[in-house]
């Protein structure tokens, strides 16, 4: 797979399938798909021949390239799990290495591939508070006994991948998980940072980025500009996302306490949204679980700190008292960002704490992630090829 001088790509001419029920350029995107994508993007670099397969939503092409990777998209939602195996069994010969994504649910892939193919199983968390928030309590329960005894079974022999030593602990705990787990974090997208002459003078900017969605609770974080009034009257919450709770979000930013002081502004490009994030003084999110926390690494590469719950992901991302502040049991969100932004109207203490931020996030790059699985997919291919029959 590569020479002693290192000239040829790792995985020169293996065949690699990542399996995940979305793509980051859908409406429900988040972290998993960047992560996913990265990953591909890492493998295709490497020589390998990536097909990346996932659901599809309404007016999407069925099957095209982007940036040389092949896209192929089936079923919604739902669909997905039952026709993404079916599609994989037809073509089981043309594939060397599958990427299971499980996001609660997996594709059953070792059911449908060969022998000899590699099977890496990615969790970015455990799925079981999830579903009791978005399902009927029948249907949850289904979902559990699929994470949990149905895939602890079927993927016992193949290699997984996490992104956090929490949700390590979480997979073994809680699933009882089998396998061999491997921790390779999430990467940052690169960003420019920007001057922070906004966060730096008069009335603090609060700003929460990611997907707006139910577990999420982002709805704590722009209720801060209600709760934090009368000792903050210029204080103002910036909304950065998509997703189902737009609506909900827009309700309440129109209620008299919160008018004209939150500011909802959908999805944006990249630059806009390093833009807000460098003008912020704090990161703040309300989410109730995580795998990581890929936007407290994106606001941390800006020198810009997080409030978070402490909760698996979101401790393994932020470091308490370093890079920003966790909420712990019994305290509440709105005290915890008060006593962040008064230890940040302290110059030195605010210069300190973004250094320390951009120092953390140098530590996380797509380029180690994507090498710490091109590792993972060389060994499992040279054990397969050693243990082979003459």
């Amino acid at each position: 797979m590569e020479d002693a001088g290192g000239a040829l790509p790792m995985l020169q001419g293996v065949r690699v399938a990542m399996l995940n029920f979305r793509e980051p350029s859908q409406s429900a995107a988040g972290g998993a798909e960047e992560y996913a994508w990265q990953v591909c993007r890492h493998l295709l670099a490497q020589g390998a021949a990536v097909t990346f397969v996932t659901g599809r939503e309404p007016g999407q092409a069925r099957a095209e390239s982007r940036e040389g990777i092949d896209l192929r998209r089936m079923g919604n939602c739902y669909l997905v799990y039952l026709l993404v195996p079916l599609w994989l069994m037809l073509r089981r010969n043309r594939f060397d290495v599958v990427i299971d994504s499980m996001n609660g649910i997996p594709f059953f892939s070792p059911l449908v591939v060969r022998r000899s193919t590699v099977v890496l199983s990615l969790i970015h968390h455990v799925h079981h508070r999830q579903f009791h928030v978005f399902l009927p309590r029948w249907l949850a329960m289904i979902g559990c006994f699929i994470e949990g005894p149905v895939a602890r079974l079927l993927y016992r022999n193949r290699p997984t991948i996490t992104v956090s030593e929490s949700s390590k602990e979480e997979i073994r705990e809680r699933l009882g998980w089998l396998a061999p787990i491997g921790i390779v974090p999430n990467g940052s997208n690169a960003t420019t940072p920007v001057a922070n002459d906004v966060a730096a003078q008069g009335d603090p900017m609060i700003i929460y980025v990611g997907r707006l969605i139910r577990h999420k609770r982002v709805h704590q974080v722009a209720e801060l500009a209600a709760e934090l009034a009368e000792s903050r009257p210029g204080l103002h919450v910036h909304v950065v996302g998509r997703g189902p709770e737009l609506g909900p979000l827009a309700e309440q930013a129109a209620e008299p306490a919160l008018k004209g002081r939150v500011h909802l502004h959908g999805y944006v490009a990249d630059a806009d949204k390093a833009a807000l994030l460098g003008a912020a003084r704090l990161h703040v999110t309300a989410s109730e679980f995580e795998g990581w926390g890929l936007t407290v690494i994106e606001a941390a590469a800006l020198g810009v700190p997080t409030v978070a719950y402490d909760v698996g992901g979101l401790r393994d991302s932020v470091r308490h008292g370093v890079t920003g502040w966790l909420v712990g049991e019994g305290e509440r969100l709105c005290d915890v960002v008060d006593r962040a932004l008064k230890e940040l109207e302290d110059p030195r203490r605010r210069a300190e704490v973004a250094r320390a931020c951009r120092e953390w996030a140098g530590e996380f790059t797509w380029g180690r992630t994507g090498a710490s699985i091109t590792g993972l997919i060389a060994k499992e291919l040279l054990d397969r090829r050693a243990g082979a029959p003459q």
